[in-house]
């Protein structure tokens, strides 16, 4: 596996088939990385690309916009972060009715599955990303338990659209 830092960022079409090649290509740029198909991360990852590309397509399409999926990787640890053009669209909480809903459990899925998720809002839309893999003990600044699980929402701090950093430590990783 690299140990060094490596990223990726491709844009893929607003439709399912665009959330199917995001997932997939997801898992492939992970293998190119040393990160093997099948392992327990390679399967994490691709199940957050999948529910937050599925959730980009579905919620946050605009028509004739793309979505980006970007991937931050550095020794075991995978920053999963998606991006559509909806800002005035974001993740709602809420109990999910188990008897009469079709839908609305992504999040509750990529919240079991990631160290940490949360949204930044940013003009024009917003990004939703997701820290998988296992973090170093004492990563987190905010004095939350680096076990668990948390969810940051925050707004995007004015200037380069590419970058926003939250003041508890946790990196929001806004793309332009």
């Amino acid at each position: 596996m690299t140990t060094e830092k490596s990223d990726m960022a491709q844009r893929f079409s607003s439709t399912p088939r665009g959330a199917r090649l995001a997932r997939r290509l997801a898992q492939a740029q992970l293998a190119f990385w040393g990160v093997p198909f099948g392992c327990e991360l390679s399967d994490d990852v691709g199940l957050v690309v999948g529910e937050l590309a599925a959730n980009a397509v579905l919620h946050g399409r605009v028509a004739g916009r793309d979505f980006e999926l970007r991937l931050e990787y550095a020794g075991g640890n995978v920053r999963v972060m998606v991006s559509d053009t909806r800002g005035d669209k974001a993740p709602v909480d809420g109990p999910v009715d188990p008897w009469s809903a079709e839908g609305g459990r992504g999040l509750l899925v990529v919240a079991a599955v990631a160290r940490e998720w949360g949204v930044v809002v940013r003009g024009p839309g917003k990004t939703v990303w997701a820290q998988v893999g296992d973090m170093p003990s004492g990563r987190r600044q905010d004095g939350a338990d680096p076990n668990g699980v948390s969810r940051v929402f925050q707004e995007a701090v004015p200037g380069p659209a590419s970058t926003a950093e939250s003041g508890n430590g946790s990196s929001a990783g806004g793309l332009g």
